[in-house]
């Protein structure tokens, strides 16, 4: 039994994903990564018969990804966890370097899928460039610019609700207070 747990490779699991612009480029190539070796481990315990041992193989397997977590060599995230990131990272090109937070999730899953493809927030701060497009900073920090020369009927301002939502070829639309859209462009 102990060289199942030294072949599961129990040792160092490191899970490190990048959320900054500079992922981008490899974005494209990268696949979501399989279950977690300590996760089948555990689940893997299910599959003995005898009371004893089984339990003795949860025992083990809790205790490692326990002291997995603790060093930081493994991370658990939440459904809302992984929400919160996937909202945080909307409008940058890393849809595959966050595939990893995509996982069935019935009635949840298909509103997971919703939220991706759109994101209702407030503006902080709103300012206009010399050549009169928008630059919206919304509550959480993301600043959308506008790339089109539609104008809106009136000003945002902060405090707007905004709602950007994803439009074809990877470009995404951004409504003002329930205005028509104008297209824009995620810069942080």
């Amino acid at each position: 039994m102990a060289s199942r747990w030294k072949d599961a490779g129990l040792g160092a699991v490191a899970v490190l994903i990048m959320l900054s612009p500079l992922s981008t480029l490899a974005a494209s190539t990268l696949k979501p990564p399989g279950r977690a070796e300590l996760v089948k481990a555990l689940s893997d315990c299910r599959a003995i018969t005898d009371p004893t041992d089984r339990l003795a193989c949860y025992d083990k397997a809790a205790a490692a990804l326990d002291e997995a977590q603790t060093k930081g060599d493994v991370v658990i995230v939440d459904r809302q966890q992984a929400q919160a990131v996937k909202r945080q990272a909307f409008g940058f090109n890393l849809g595959a370097a966050l595939s990893i937070f995509d996982r069935p999730g019935g009635k949840e899953g298909a509103k997971d899928k919703e939220a991706d493809e759109s994101i209702t927030a407030i503006a902080r701060s709103v300012s206009q460039t010399a050549v009169g497009k928008w630059i919206v900073t919304l509550e959480d920090g993301a600043v959308w610019r506008q790339i089109d020369s539609d104008t809106l009927s009136s000003d945002p301002h902060a405090g707007s609700k905004i709602h950007i939502r994803r439009a074809s070829l990877g470009s995404f639309l951004m409504s003002v207070d329930g205005q028509s859209s104008i297209r824009v462009h995620r810069d942080e």
